[in-house]
């Protein structure tokens, strides 16, 4: 088995350092916890066994999709804002079979030249990116001609009533969720980006409350 060494590089002057406790050291363990949970196993598998070639995960965690990539991938790039969750997804590559590097940044700005990538990942992650629309002009920047954005993220629900009160709870909710809107419209964003939805499924996928499990799941392209 060949592969490099994983990375847990430290961009300097990134978010991390200035972080309180809880959101250092209390809201990465409960994310890990929470987003482990079996059900959402299937949906990892379905979504991340497609990817190909050059591989970038944005928003990587605590390396949950690992598993789920094919083994015959080229490499796959993970980045993420938290170091601790770095040091979690770390373990998970000692017995994965393709290279892994672990980036701390932000998907806002990403450490990759443009046209690099042949897939772009996200699971989960949208939801809690500062400017959703800036980092996603940077998924449209670093992918090559041919690739795509790989996604399945919460949001926005069609119900006015759910509407409502995600959009009363998503204030509160950012603040102890590390920055998670429960009502980001995810497919409008990808589009206004410059992206095409090659594939689009919605719906609630999961059992649980409709102001969280209303999901988008899909492929856009350049």
């Amino acid at each position: 088995m060949n592969r490099a060494p994983a990375t847990a590089d430290r961009k300097p002057g990134s978010r991390g350092s200035g972080l309180g406790f809880y959101e250092r050291r209390l809201l990465p363990r409960l994310i890990h916890f929470g987003m482990r949970h079996a059900r959402f196993d299937p949906l990892r598998e379905a979504l991340v066994g497609t990817a190909e070639g050059r591989v970038l995960e944005i928003g990587i965690g605590s390396g949950l999709n690992l598993p789920f990539y094919r083994r015959d991938i080229d490499t796959v790039i993970g980045i993420d804002p938290s170091l601790e969750l770095l040091h979690m997804a770390k373990q998970h590559t000692a017995w994965v079979h393709f290279p892994v590097e672990l980036h701390q940044a932000s998907a806002e700005e990403m450490p990759l030249d443009d046209r690099s990538i042949d897939h772009v990942v996200m699971t989960w992650t949208l939801c809690s990116i500062a400017d959703a629309t800036r980092a996603l002009a940077e998924v449209r920047r670093v992918l090559r001609p041919g690739g795509a954005l790989l996604f399945i993220e919460h949001g926005q629900a069609p119900e006015a009533g759910v509407q409502r009160w995600q959009d009363r709870l998503t204030p509160f909710w950012r603040k102890i969720a590390g920055n998670c809107h429960l009502n980001r419209p995810i497919d409008r964003l990808i589009q206004a980006a410059g992206l095409r939805l090659a594939d689009l499924e919605t719906g609630y996928m999961i059992k649980g409350p409709k102001l969280a499990t209303f999901f988008y799941r899909g492929r856009a392209v350049v």
